[in-house]
């Protein structure tokens, strides 16, 4: 009985807890990872190596992994003394791989096949970029990490170099895909990143299989401020220069005081789902009354179970596939 292909697009904190949900359904799962962050472990890494950012390849090929808690541990160790303090282990194993194999793209492969996981990892590209935003004033920012600090409306962003390469086997997954799954995850940083790989948009553009937009919960500072549901959909849909999103999955909860001044204090605020808007430019848009959770610390999060089960649903509507069982005791 065939699978349903599914492939996610994004990267950071987004992309791996939306992978780690869908991990027990019996689908293939491949997720095209963005390589331009800059900061931290992953930046002093691609200043020193000149490869692609390992940070959020890392941690979805955790949260892929069977054995995700005691990897997770391990490879989010990190070193305390002499020249590797500060660094992840799972950098470090990234980067040692990609010095042995001398191509970034078939280390993070290597890496995927040694640790067994349950999908498979590609970066958008083989080289590395880095992520550049012009915004609404005209002025030009230089780095992913720079991006949010400006505090000011994005117009749109794009890689330099601008002609890198899309890894071949990222294109191939989006032309065999049933269902494709951007987000949840930083709109321009995580997301649209990766259709800045010229490859990858063309693609995405070509391929019959019907489009998902993950909304985020919260507005993101410096990068999201006052933007609805519909305004991230623009968003993707100007920086490729076509409309190609079907559907929205998006929260429709409010919230209370708490939450609101929690959330005031970082400048983030609910993401509004203007949900007639959508549907009068054609977009489907699914909600459901547990989408959204609130943590004992207020912070608002996706329920990771639902969110899965929203999108596999989606996607045996699509394919008309007999639904699989889950690989759990339910």
């Amino acid at each position: 009985m065939r699978r349903i292909k599914l492939v996610l697009i994004g990267g950071g904190t987004g992309l791996s807890v939306l992978a780690r949900g869908l991990k027990d359904y019996q689908i293939d799962i491949t997720t095209i990872v963005t390589v331009s962050d800059d900061g931290g472990s992953t930046g002093k890494i691609r200043n020193e190596m000149d490869i692609p950012a390992p940070g959020d390849i890392r941690n979805v090929i955790s949260a892929l992994s069977e054995t995700e808690s005691t990897l997770e541990q391990l490879f989010q160790y990190r070193f305390k003394e002499n020249q590797i303090e500060g660094h992840s282990l799972g950098n470090l194993l990234i980067a040692a791989l990609t010095n042995i194999t001398d191509d970034f793209g078939h280390a993070v492969k290597e890496l995927s096949e040694i640790l067994n996981i349950k999908g498979r990892v590609i970066p958008s590209t083989n080289a590395s970029v880095r992520l550049n935003a012009v915004m609404e004033d005209g002025e030009v920012i230089y780095g992913e990490s720079e991006i949010p600090k400006r505090n000011k409306r994005i117009k749109n962003v794009f890689l330099e170099p601008e002609d890198v390469e899309p890894m071949e086997e990222a294109v191939q997954a989006l032309e065999n895909a049933d269902l494709i799954v951007m987000g949840p995850g930083s709109l321009y940083t995580s997301v649209i990143s990766n259709l800045c790989v010229k490859g990858i948009s063309e693609a995405l553009l070509k391929c019959d299989a019907p489009k998902l937009y993950v909304s985020n919960v919260m507005t993101q500072p410096g990068e999201t401020n006052g933007y609805t549901v519909l305004d991230h959909v623009n968003a993707i849909h100007n920086q490729i220069g076509e409309k190609c999103i079907d559907y929205a999955l998006c929260g429709s909860q409010t919230y209370n005081n708490d939450v609101l001044e929690r959330y005031k204090k970082d400048n983030a605020a609910p993401v509004k789902n203007d949900s007639e808007a959508m549907k009068r430019l054609g977009i489907k848009v699914f909600t459901h009354p547990d989408l959204i959770e609130i943590s004992s610390e207020i912070y608002v999060r996706h329920n990771t179970e639902v969110l899965a089960k929203m999108i596999y649903e989606i996607a045996l509507r699509e394919t008309s596939t007999i639904q699989f069982k889950r690989n759990t005791d339910e």
